[in-house]
């Protein structure tokens, strides 16, 4: 049971991966999560992040390689943010078949771009950790916290100006992943537009255990 979560930013990766990983018992491995840490010790990465840019590939790869040794993947995992180039996933590959490893799938989360930014440009966040949408999951009270109380702020990165970088950067690098999967026998299209349950149950319908 080895798959990777492919889509636009705002097509709902981290949310189904969740899921995935709940019912089915895989390794989560997001490079979403790794850049975020390292966000705030790596000044490079920052600036990359902020400006909606990719990090380098040899970056990401000397970052994800190190995983595919160990025995807990072994049981199965789902790649969540990576591969995000060609080149990284003819990378995955030869890291992959040096563990005798095979991916059984990529599921492709499809949105058009507008609704990405609504999306993500209605996120809002507090330093508590909690996190909402103006539109789909508000605060009681507009700019304030459910859970502590404290001021609701939008992250630069996904403010809308950013967000369209982001989107045009996936465009040119990551969205070729799609021709590259469909050819190579991998690709399974589901439809991103649908309610969040609906989204998980066309993805676990297609997952082998």
């Amino acid at each position: 049971m080895n798959y990777i979560l492919l889509g636009p930013p705002g097509a709902g990766k981290g949310t189904q991966a969740k899921k995935i990983v709940e019912r089915f018992s895989v390794v989560h491995l997001s490079t979403g999560e790794m850049f975020r840490e390292a966000k705030r010790s790596e000044r490079i990465i920052s600036e990359l992040l902020t400006s909606g840019q990719l990090v380098p590939d040899a970056l990401v790869i000397d970052m994800v390689k190190k995983y595919f040794v160990k025995d807990y993947m072994k049981k199965g995992f789902l790649l969540d943010g990576f591969p995000r180039t060609v080149r990284q996933a003819e990378k995955l590959n030869v890291i992959l078949k040096s563990e005798s490893i095979k991916i059984d799938a990529v599921f492709f989360i499809d949105i058009c771009f507008e609704e990405a930014i609504k999306r993500i440009a209605g996120r809002r966040v507090c330093s508590c950790g909690a996190s909402y949408h103006i539109t789909a999951l508000p605060p009681k009270e507009v700019g304030k916290c459910d859970v502590c109380g404290g001021r609701l702020v939008q992250r630069n990165d996904d403010r809308e100006d950013t967000v369209r970088d982001r989107l045009s950067v996936y465009e040119k690098q990551t969205k070729p992943l799609v021709e590259y999967y469909s050819k190579a026998g991998l690709l399974i299209d589901i439809d991103g537009l649908k309610d969040e349950s609906n989204v998980f149950e066309q993805i676990s319908r297609k997952i082998k255990i």
